[in-house]
């Protein structure tokens, strides 16, 4: 063997243990001596790609396609190399040929598959890696490739099975748990989705994409601070991981802070199917400042085949559409919506859930109740696969709190500062938000929004809130737990606003705890929020809530739950007397003065005229109600079931249960 064969055979022994910088830097004296070689030029620079240096990599590896037209790993590789650097296209047609040349290569046809996925071609990428697979029925690379292809083509049952068949032989294939995770969120299964990208962190813990879809997978189970702060870090330490910035920029589109989410959406977008989300994201932000014409620009920018952006596509243009006044086409983006959301494969799960509820507000708006209703019932039959509820266990639980509470601390003096915590509770949609933003519009009060303290008290302290067994724990803590507990409350809520005599904290599912939360904290006052039950279940059906709400997904069940409810206030209303008063969303709407006179007295504040214009503060607001505390007090929200009694009548059957114990409050 000669003096450059030893060479060549050592460059290619470098390479295959992965010292790509070794095996770069011998190949490169051999090019030196020998430049036309196309074997060395190709090896050269596919060494230097594994390197991380593709600028280096790709003209070599097209100079080896030059000097070797005929052989199809020259052909294979420069495609490998396009793949790498987002020129998918090319990479397609390059692959194309490598095929051609060598069709007996997996290789040729795992990587073919990979460009079509990227193109928009999904049929055509199964087929490539159908063949690949038939070439090699062991390869895990092959096997990976058709369960991809699946997943593009819509099949996410047949995905689901390949991936699993190939974590079971490859259990450390960390691609294949984060694409597993994605297809289980996709489908709506996001527990298991969640344990998969546990999986995938298990095996790198830096890696960014898993730790993108956790946080994103915590924006729409409702803990969007949480969320939007990993989403940020991840950007912050990994700022060309797309999946980041996209999640990023969809969480920050949620919260309406549309400037942010162009700034998170900045530069050029990716290629290929995140470039395609990028852009419909883009365009949303667009609308939200005021630049339509812009937002028309970045959807048109957007190549198709749409994929499994199609939804988000049509979605925006619909918007877009009624901004413009353009009603035919609102109309016709409208329709492929409803059928892009009755898709139960080609779109993801989160996607279809908002569509329902953007285009059933839509109907609401134009006045087509029939229609709006039907969507909001899709809507939460999607959301009822991933949050079933238990009528039994909500029973069991009302009947734990109410035996395990029947007496607390009494009434308190008054006092000022944190050791006087307030909250505010009641039902979702009964006017928490309201009666907090008129509170926090007062100088010596902040309002903190909806913390998820109590929640998370709770769970360290006796596991499940909703849990009977749990209500039988903390009502068994002992003297020096509860101090314990107390300590670290009080101090965190203090933090959120040193000096502020009261700080209000409004989460409205503090309204089952009251029972704990009276004595772990004795100077506790409580503020409850009271609407006609029957236009608050209303307002909660029409919404899509971020967070933990089975219960809203089913009329009848959303009936049953604010009858049980009801029974659990009417019992903290007689254990809890003189540390909660009832406020009414009439009573602001009939006597406002006199009604923030009377929470004033309760409270022991002065008043102070700038509650009187709430509605002009610029204070941020996380929830539902976010439009209307932004106005002033009017009764558009009063007796609205009425237009919709017939659609509501399993509610309204629920709430006059002759069996109930304690009857409906209306």
């Amino acid at each position: 063997m000669t003096a450059t064969e030893n060479s060549f055979a050592a460059g290619v022994v470098l390479y295959e243990r992965a010292d790509y910088a070794a095996a770069a830097s011998c190949f490169a004296r051999l090019a030196d001596r020998d430049p036309r070689n196309p074997d060395v030029v190709r090896l050269h620079g596919l060494s230097l790609l594994r390197a991380g240096h593709p600028a280096e990599a790709l003209p070599r590896l097209a100079r080896a396609v030059n000097l070797a037209p005929e052989n199809p790993l020259a052909h294979l590789h420069h495609g490998v190399g396009l793949l790498e650097i987002g020129r998918y296209a090319r990479a397609a047609a390059r692959l194309r040929r490598a095929v051609t040349l060598d069709p007996a290569s997996p290789a040729g046809w795992i990587n073919f598959s990979s460009a079509l996925l990227a193109v928009g071609q999904a049929p055509a990428a199964r087929a490539a890696a159908r063949r690949a697979l038939s070439l090699s029925p062991d390869l895990p690379d092959a096997l990976h490739a058709l369960a991809r292809g699946h997943a593009a083509a819509g099949d996410m049952q047949a995905a689901r099975a390949g991936f699993e068949t190939l974590l079971a032989r490859q259990p450390a294939r960390l691609e294949a748990w984060i694409d597993l995770g994605e297809i289980l969120f996709r489908t709506g299964n996001m527990r298991l989705g969640r344990e998969a990208m546990h999986r995938a962190l298990a095996l790198n813990p830096q890696d960014s994409r898993a730790a993108a879809n956790l946080a994103a997978l915590s924006v729409v189970t409702g803990d969007i601070e949480a969320g939007l702060s990993s989403l940020k870090d991840i950007v912050a330490a990994d700022p060309l991981c797309a999946p980041a910035r996209l999640n990023l920029a969809n969480a920050l589109l949620l919260e309406r802070e549309a400037g942010a989410a162009l700034a998170a959406l900045s530069g050029q977008a990716p290629p290929g199917r995140e470039g395609r989300h990028w852009l419909a994201h883009r365009a949303l932000a667009l609308m939200l400042v005021g630049r339509p014409d812009a937002a028309r620009d970045a959807l048109d920018a957007i190549a198709q085949p749409y994929g499994d952006a199609a939804i988000l596509v049509a979605s925006r243009r619909m918007h877009l559409a009624r901004l413009t006044g353009d009603w035919p086409s609102c109309e016709y983006f409208a329709a492929q919506l409803e059928t892009f959301i009755a898709d139960e494969a080609a779109f993801l799960f989160e996607h279809r859930v908002m569509a329902a509820f953007d285009l059933a507000r839509m109907r609401g708006e134009q006045g087509q109740r029939e229609a709006a209703f039907a969507l909001w019932q899709l809507g939460h039959r999607l959301m009822r696969r991933v949050q079933p509820f238990s009528r039994e266990n909500f029973t069991a639980f009302v009947n734990a709190s109410i035996g395990m509470f029947a007496r607390v601390a009494p009434h308190p003096e008054q006092s000022a500062g944190a050791e006087n915590p307030v909250f505010i509770v009641g039902l979702p949609r009964s006017g928490t938000t309201l009666t907090e933003h008129v509170l926090a519009a007062h100088a010596q009060v902040h309002g903190a929004g909806e913390r998820k303290a109590v929640h998370e008290l709770i769970t360290a302290l006796a596991g499940p809130p909703l849990q009977a067994r749990s209500v039988r724990t903390l009502a068994a803590l002992s003297a020096a737990a509860l101090d314990a507990a107390r300590r670290g409350f009080l101090a965190a809520l203090a933090a959120e606003a040193p000096g502020a005599r009261y700080v209000i904290d409004k989460m409205p599912a503090n309204a089952l705890h009251l029972g704990f939360l009276a004595g772990l904290l004795p100077d506790a006052k409580f503020i409850l929020t009271r609407r006609d039950l029957r236009d608050t279940g209303l307002s909660i059906f029409q919404h899509r809530f971020f967070g933990y709400h089975p219960y809203a997904h089913d009329l009848g069940d959303l009936g049953f739950y604010m009858r049980e409810h009801e029974r659990l206030i009417t019992h903290w209303r007689h254990v809890l007397a003189g540390r909660l008063i009832e406020v009414a969303l009439d009573d602001w709407v009939s006597d406002f003065p006199g009604t923030l006179a009377r929470l004033e007295r309760f409270l022991g504040l002065p008043h102070d005229p700038a509650c009187e214009s709430f509605h002009q503060s610029r204070r941020h607001v996380r929830t539902a109600s976010a439009a209307q505390v932004r106005q002033p007090i009017n009764a558009s929200g009063i007796g609205r079931w009425r237009a919709y009694r017939e659609n509501l009548a399993p509610m309204i059957a629920a709430l006059e249960d002759t069996q109930a114990a304690t009857p409906p409050n209306f």
